[in-house]
Order: structure tokens, then sequence, then C-alpha cells
């Protein structure tokens, strides 16, 4: 396995992904991912920075997952945990993205961004160095509840946004259609971006065995 392929494959896919986040951020009139609609509510209640919080929870869930079943606890998961936070806060600092106008255009900058997010996340996921925080929590609690994936994954995510709203979160429409915007694209690029990577990492054994 080439580690340092996978790992350059990983971390353009953690900045790209964060670079989507942080262009549904600043769209975020029109309702953001139900983990980001918490992450800004406790930065607008309790300061600190958005990226920060996605930290904080970030390592709070890989600590649950530890104790449910460490198999999805990776080093990628850790990098995960603090990469995409430091990365949502610097591009926030760069200020370089296009900001809300209150109109018609937001609509198309809030859907490119989480197409950027579903592209990315499918990225480093297929560079298969660890799952991020949230589906390693995700995973090992319907492991320990014995309960399918996906319904564990609409009611966390459910509780998740109904916790942001009440602490006074940004939810509108754009919070319930993202999943349906952005799994396929998450599909489609983790699943083509898998087959690359296991075909490098093919090439590269067949030259290293020629070599030896």
């Amino acid at each position: 396995m080439n580690y340092k392929f996978r790992w350059s494959f990983y971390m353009v896919g953690i900045m790209i992904f964060s670079l989507g986040i942080t262009m549904t951020i600043n769209m975020q009139h029109l309702g953001i991912h139900p983990w980001d609609v918490l992450n800004v509510a406790f930065f607008e209640k309790f300061g600190l920075s958005i990226g920060s919080w996605n930290i904080i929870i970030s390592l709070i869930l890989i600590n649950i997952s530890w104790f449910f079943d460490k198999r999805y606890i990776k080093l990628g998961t850790f990098a995960n945990a603090l990469m995409v936070g430091a990365f949502v806060d610097f591009y926030m600092w760069l200020d370089f993205l296009p900001v809300a106008t209150n109109s018609w255009v937001d609509i198309p900058l809030m859907i490119l961004g989480i197409i950027v997010m579903g592209f990315g996340g499918g990225m480093y996921n297929a560079a298969g160095v660890g799952s991020g925080p949230r589906d390693g929590f995700m995973l090992s609690l319907a492991d320990k509840l014995g309960a399918p994936v996906g319904r564990v994954r609409i009611i966390t995510e459910s509780l998740v946004l109904v916790l942001g709203l009440l602490i006074g979160g940004p939810v509108f429409v754009f919070t319930f259609i993202f999943t349906f915007i952005q799994s396929p694209i998450f599909q489609f690029t983790y699943l083509r971006f898998g087959k690359y990577v296991l075909r490098k990492d093919y090439t590269n054994n067949r030259t290293s065995e020629r070599g030896a």
C-alpha cells in the first residue's frame, strides 16, 4: 500500500471538503448541514470559532466511538477531527469566498458548496486512511445498537438538528435537502476515486516487485 500517495490524496480531499463547508456557511441563511448548524449555534452562543467547535465536537465523538467500537477509529479519523475545523477557520480568515447577497445568486452558490463538500468527502474517504469522526460515531453506534446505519444516521442528525435549532443555529430549506444533493455526489466520487486509489496501489506494487 502506497501510504504517501494515500495521505496526499486524503489531504487534498480534506481541503476541498473544508472549502465546501465554508462556502455553505457563508450562505447559512438558506440552511446548512445539521452538524454545521450545531457548530454555528455554539459559535454564536459561546464564542470561540466555528472551526474550533467542529474540532471539539469531533474529538467528543471520537471518544464515544472509541468506547463503542475501536475498529472505526484510525489515524485519519484524528487528522480529520483537527484539520477540517482548522481549514474552515483558515478559509474564513482568508475571506476570499463569495458572501451572501440575500438574492437568487445565493442559491447556486449554496448548491455549489454542497457539491464541493460531496466531492471532497468522497475523495478523502476513498484514500482509506480513516473515516470522519461523525461517520465513525454513527457506524460504531449502529453496531452497538444492532440497528441499520441509515436509521441511526437519520435519528442522530435529527437530534443534532433539533439541538442546534434550540440553541439558535441557522435552519432553513437547504438543511432538509442537503443530504439529497450531497450524498449522490459523495457516492459517485467515493466509488470512482476508490477504484483509482486501488489501481494506483496495484501499479506501485507491480513496480516495486519488478525492481526487487
